[in-house]
């Protein structure tokens, strides 16, 4: 595993999501493509508490000691139980970079950590460190194109009975 990569990918990964997020208005921020998807203010704010509960938490515990139990986390209920849609993108966003720049810190300062250091997971099995760090990059991906996606649905929204289909196909 190349796990100096992985944390430049990291590192790259708040950046690109700030730019998805920057100069985004309030109703595209709450803008849904379909009842029960989410928005762009969603995901933002699903990212801040993956950051902060799930992969750093998660992968430090790991490296720490395997056999520690990991807390509950809830990401779907979440949206609703925490009220990510009254969120401010703004302030969910740079919360986000933020505690992205605090992970990869973190990552960066590891002495020799043990990527194949291997927590028992109840249903998943066998999750080692590298794992997760290959998942949490993973993670970022799969939301990348789930922001660019709302991004493109929103321009096919505001172009009414315009098409964009001159850009290319989505």
């Amino acid at each position: 595993m190349d796990a100096g990569r992985l944390i430049d990918r990291l590192a790259a990964g708040g950046p690109l999501f700030a730019a998805l997020f920057a100069g985004v208005d309030p109703q595209q921020a709450a803008w849904r493509p379909a009842p029960g998807k989410w928005s762009l203010l969603e995901v933002a704010a699903h990212l801040l508490d993956e950051e902060r509960e799930d992969f750093r938490r998660r992968l430090e515990l790991v490296l720490d000691d395997p056999r520690r139990e990991w807390p509950p986390i809830d990401p779907p209920g979440w949206v609703t139980s925490r009220a990510y849609a009254e969120r401010d993108l703004a302030a969910t966003a740079g919360a986000f970079v933020a505690e992205r720049a605090a992970s990869v810190a973190w990552l960066r300062g590891l002495a020799r950590p043990d990527w194949d250091a291997a927590h028992a997971h109840p249903t998943l099995g066998e999750i080692t460190a590298g794992d997760l760090l290959a998942s949490w990059v993973a993670h970022d991906a799969l939301h990348l194109r789930q922001a660019a996606g709302l991004a493109y649905g929103y321009v096919r929204r505001l172009a009414g009975s315009h098409s964009p289909a001159y850009a290319g196909e989505w």
